[in-house]
């Protein structure tokens, strides 16, 4: 008897948890279908969806899709990527904690391979990867619901996992806190990636993977935004002296670790890894391969502030350089411009080489400027002007009108060591360029002609024979 009532309390028990189980689940259906739905807005970086302003959960629905694209990786050199959105890095998604995401995933049917996505916010196993691994012309659709509140890395999960990491599949997530996030003047979404090419840094053409390189960890390039200059030129990021900005920095890999820096400024917060915590006043902070940061800072005086990864070769010989100009009025209590006068000691600078007039017409020129747009803006800017303290200006510089045949010399063998130009001491190292004699000549004759009021000085057949002759 008294095991029948044992029995029997068992069974009531199990059929109650049972009864309480399906009402806890219809209730959580029931709530989730009363949630508002939104449309996740989706634009290319360094640009970011808007704060949210609401205050309670909503159902958000994010559509990626997965796009193998040809693009220009640097001027000139073309490089097949693999992108969520057609961007590297992939579309920033923006929620709120406590949110539920619906995610549709589209592997176009023009692409070649399956993908799919593992979302460093999701709580369960493989972060949505096994969810959403489709073949070209199929679509992914799973949920979950944003537990914590940080910035989290998304990337493809499909193997060889580095090798879709390699070819620019990530972005970013942020989950803001239920709280939201204190309001900046602008907010800017950079990521770095590695890349393995089979050709040299900024070899012409369309380059192909090399997956030995990326088994050895020694990339080609290193880069914000996946593309050599995708932070210079006319895409520099602004701001104003006295505003405030945030950026969403993060790391996609596949190997390399960044050391974060912006030059001429200091981090009044950095969220360290991307959580809930900050450190304040922060020079240079370390982001690891998968993970991320948020930082904060307030510029105070205008000019150019460089942001690099401070593993500086990385920046100055495969691309990790990018730039944050900030206008305003002077502030010379804070940063003053600063006088420099010559050591009574210091020898005189040897008179100038004259050049020798050489021949050019417009086509030479045409082709100077082409080769200038497509190697050297991404340093030394379109306009010639350089950055300061970083790569010296090719416009107005007296090293230049002096020294051209010693420019082209360096062109052709790279330089590394002190130079000083216009009065101004950088030391970097320009690595040796790939370009025939016809377009060493036609780019020097251009930046002496167009950018220094000068006139043709070089030939061909003179860069051929410099071919023989090391740099000093």
């Amino acid at each position: 008897m008294q095991n029948f009532n044992f029995k029997l309390a068992t069974g009531v028990l199990a059929a109650l948890s049972g009864a309480l189980a399906l009402t806890s689940s219809v209730a959580y259906a029931a709530s989730e279908a009363n949630l508002p739905v939104v449309q996740q807005e989706l634009v290319a970086p360094p640009a970011m969806p808007a704060p949210i302003t609401r205050k309670t959960p909503a159902r958000v629905v994010v559509n990626l899709t997965v796009e193998e694209v040809e693009k220009e990786i640097a001027p000139g050199t073309k490089y097949m990527f693999w992108t969520f959105g057609g961007t590297v890095p992939g579309k920033m998604i923006r929620v709120r904690e406590g949110d539920t995401v619906e995610l549709h995933l589209k592997n176009l049917a023009s692409n070649k391979l399956p993908h799919n996505i593992d979302l460093h916010a999701v709580t369960g196993p493989g972060g949505g990867a096994a969810q959403t691994l489709i073949a070209p012309g199929n679509e992914a659709t799973f949920t979950f619901k944003a537990l914590a509140s940080g910035l989290y890395v998304y990337h493809c999960a499909t193997a060889p996992v580095g090798m879709h990491v390699a070819n620019g599949m990530y972005g970013m997530i942020l989950v803001e806190p239920k709280e939201g996030l204190s309001k900046v003047d602008h907010e800017y979404y950079v990521m770095q990636g590695d890349f393995y090419t089979a050709g040299a840094y900024r070899t012409e053409g369309l380059q192909n993977f090399d997956m030995q390189k990326a088994i050895d960890e020694k990339p080609t390039y290193v880069l914000f935004n996946g593309a050599d200059g995708a932070l210079t030129g006319k895409n520099v990021l602004t701001a104003k002296t006295g505003e405030k900005v945030r950026m969403y920095f993060g790391v996609g890999g596949p190997n390399l670790t960044s050391s974060f820096h912006v030059i001429g400024a200091i981090f009044d917060k950095v969220y360290t890894e991307g959580g809930t915590k900050y450190q304040e006043n922060v020079q240079t902070t370390m982001v690891p391969a998968g993970g991320s940061t948020m930082v904060e800072f307030v510029p105070k005086v205008p000019g150019n502030l460089t942001i690099v990864d401070h593993s500086l070769t990385r920046a100055f010989n495969k691309g990790a350089v990018g730039l944050l100009a900030v206008s305003g009025e002077p502030q010379p209590e804070i940063y003053s411009q600063g006088v420099k006068t010559p050591l009574a000691e210091v020898a005189k600078v040897a008179a100038p080489v004259k050049a020798a007039v050489v021949a050019t017409d417009d086509s030479g020129l045409a082709r100077g400027k082409s080769v200038y747009e497509r190697i050297c803006s991404a340093c030394h800017l379109p306009d010639g002007k350089g950055v300061a303290g970083v790569f010296p200006p090719l416009a107005g510089s007296d090293f230049f009108q002096q020294r051209p045949y010693e420019m082209a010399h360096i062109v052709l063998h790279g330089r590394s060591g002190e130079l000083v130009v216009n009065g101004q001491h950088y030391n970097g190292v320009m690595p040796a360029q790939d370009l025939n004699d016809d377009d060493v000549a036609a780019v020097i004759n251009y930046i002496n002609v167009e950018m220094n009021n000068g006139k043709p000085v070089l030939t061909p057949a003179q860069v051929k024979d410099m071919r023989q002759i090391k740099s000093q």
